[in-house]
């Protein structure tokens, strides 16, 4: 028998194989610690729009201590710049503050008292994951500045200026297919952001592309795009120095709140969020003197709060969950003290959000009845749900691998066939509709337990007492690419906008896009999403045959790999606000109004 040496040979582990990287190295190993994801830009959290907002974050810091009014931004093609009109970096400690980990004004508190960055990293991950990055500092008639490539300094410069003091920062963030590889800007996604800014900061301008985003009322603004006439009573607002919030309730089923700290977006909330609903109940309980429960109380509910710490604690480095225990106290007092004083003065709109409550009280008690007979009904399968082929792992109970699991919604068994022997068993599931689901617009929350395809769908996905017990990390609609397959993925989106409107602000809802077309010959094949690739191959390829793929069962197995591998292609459903949205929903899947009558058919002409 052979004996393995294992002190020796490419396995062996000694002294040699110990790394220590520079931290701008292990910035560009490890992305993903500071700032959360990769992505090509098809998603609001891609890294790209991270980097943009670690350096907007700096400039924001700058007015929140009254330095500069104005931040300029542009990007174009990949080249971002952001340019403010504050104190400018110091100008001896420029190469520090955008190179060496940890180095910064933010843990200085008479210099920044209510910071986002206070980990001393955010421009450093900037720099490192930029094939060209460069800062200029204007302080008092002298400037510096610093060019870097990859992390590494490559030349400076320093001297005598006219410009006003600020700091410029310009950046391509790195093309190279380990990190960002070929990726493209969304305008929307940046007016997004944009206009957050601008919602949290009330007075700042922040220009781009020749228009200003700025903000007079705060987050009065922000639940007012949210909502706007949909609001069944006065938004309810209230603004200190430490805090700011505002809510109101809609006729939408479940809960939307937006919440920040020291202007950062806490996607995950944390404590604060926790707190403020909390203090809403309490609020609304001693105004009224009763003992509602939390789902009367808050289903409906659309909110946002605002606070400013020194000192706060995230779960991670982008910042996407506060930790801190000590702000619930005075939170939920806050809350609870605005809330009754907003109530005394306003009888009408007390007297709306009390019927409210009591409607809310009578479908909750309605729901409970149906709720028993459709678990009769389905035999209490719970998992073990008819046409969902599931996978290992899930969401909330497998960690990171849990993060990386997605379930594909296919129409009948012909294009769910097609996936179900290539998929990756322990991340990828599939659920089987049946046909066209039940157009559920306008329609009460009963409906999902009175139709067993949407009651499954609703248990298969984990979300019948909210998003909070989502068993997949994406929800991805794959259905064929035909008029019948288009009515289907809209009935699909209806029913989660409907009644799962935080799974879509959330960004886990999908749209799976596979290829229309085939082009190939013997030597070569390609795949065309739509005509004009179809087309400019047609071209190319000499001598090609040209296949139209009508629905996703004619595709053949070993071909539908790549389409739901490494190179598949997710539409995100975003939304830019629940009143767009629901008059968008009312327009498509509502009565069939003489104006969308007009609308089709002038489309089909």
């Amino acid at each position: 028998m052979a004996k393995h040496n294992i002190q020796s040979g490419p396995t062996s582990y000694d002294e040699s194989k110990i790394q220590t990287l520079s931290a701008l190295e292990h910035i560009r190993l490890r992305p993903g610690m500071y700032i959360g994801r990769l992505g090509d830009g098809s998603h609001f959290e891609d890294g790209i729009y991270i980097l943009l907002k670690e350096v907007i974050d700096n400039s924001v810091d700058e007015f929140i201590m009254d330095h500069g009014a104005r931040i300029s931004i542009k990007v174009e093609g990949d080249h971002v710049s952001i340019r403010d009109f504050g104190r400018g970096i110091p100008l001896g400690k420029v190469i520090d503050c955008v190179s060496i980990i940890n180095t910064g004004g933010k843990f200085n508190n008479e210099v920044f008292q209510f910071s986002v960055g206070l980990n001393g990293v955010g421009t450093k991950a900037v720099n490192a994951l930029s094939s060209f990055f460069r800062v200029v500092s204007y302080r008092d008639g002298a400037f510096f500045e610093a060019i870097f490539s990859k992390g590494e300094l490559a030349s400076q410069n320093k001297g005598a200026t006219t410009e006003v003091n600020g700091t410029f920062i310009e950046f391509v963030p790195d093309h190279d297919p380990a990190l960002f590889g070929n990726y493209t800007f969304k305008e929307e996604f940046i007016q997004e952001r944009l206009w957050n800014y601008a919602y949290l900061n009330m007075g700042l301008i922040l220009e781009y592309n020749r228009k200003n985003y700025v903000s007079k009322r705060g987050l009065l603004d922000l639940l007012d795009k949210q909502v706007g006439s949909e609001g069944l009573y006065k938004i309810i607002h209230h603004r200190t120095n430490r805090i700011e919030f505002a809510f109101t309730h809609t006729h939408n089923y479940g809960e939307n709140y937006f919440s920040y700290v020291n202007g950062q977006h806490t996607s995950d909330g944390g404590t604060h969020l926790w707190a403020f609903k909390e203090g809403i109940l309490k609020g609304i309980n001693e105004f009224y003197k009763k003992n509602y429960i939390a789902p009367d109380v808050r289903d409906g509910l659309t909110g946002a709060i605002s606070i400013k710490l020194q000192d706060p604690v995230f779960e991670s480095q982008t910042k996407n969950k506060l930790g801190n225990t000590e702000v619930r106290t005075w939170i939920i007092q806050d809350v609870k003290e605005a809330i009754i004083d907003f109530l005394m003065k306003n009888a009408d709109d007390a007297a709306q959000l009390s019927e409210k409550i009591a409607n809310n009280e009578k479908l909750r008690k309605e729901l409970a009845a149906v709720k028993g007979a459709a678990r009769d009904a389905a035999k209490k399968v719970s998992i073990n749900i008819p046409k969902l082929k599931d996978c290992k792992h899930h969401l909330g109970v497998n960690g990171e691998k849990g993060e990386h699991t997605m379930i594909f919604l296919t129409e009948g068994d012909s294009a769910s066939g097609s996936m179900v022997g290539v998929r990756d068993v322990y991340t990828q599931a599939i659920f089987s509709l049946r046909g066209k689901v039940l157009n559920v617009f306008d329609k009460k929350r009963t409906e999902i337990y009175k139709n067993e395809e949407l009651y499954n769908l609703m248990i298969a996905l984990g979300m019948e007492n909210g998003i909070e017990g989502l068993r997949y990390g994406k929800v991805i609609i794959a259905t064929d690419a035909d008029n019948d397959g288009f009515h289907i993925r809209n009935l699909l989106m209806t029913y989660f906008l409907s009644y799962f409107e935080d799974l879509v602000l959330s960004g886990r809802l999908f749209i799976l896009e596979t290829p229309l077309f085939r082009v190939r010959n013997k030597q070569e094949t390609v795949y065309c999403y739509n005509e004009l690739q179809r087309d400019e191959a047609v071209k190319r390829i000499r001598g090609s045959e040209v296949t139209r793929f009508k629905g996703l069962g004619e595709i053949n197995p070993s071909e539908f790999r790549q389409f739901i591998g490494d190179a598949m292609r997710l539409i995100p459903v975003s939304i830019s606000s629940s009143r767009e949205m629901h008059k968008t929903l009312e327009f498509y899947m509502g009565d069939n109004t003489p104006e969308r009558r007009e609308f089709i058919m002038e489309n089909l002409l």
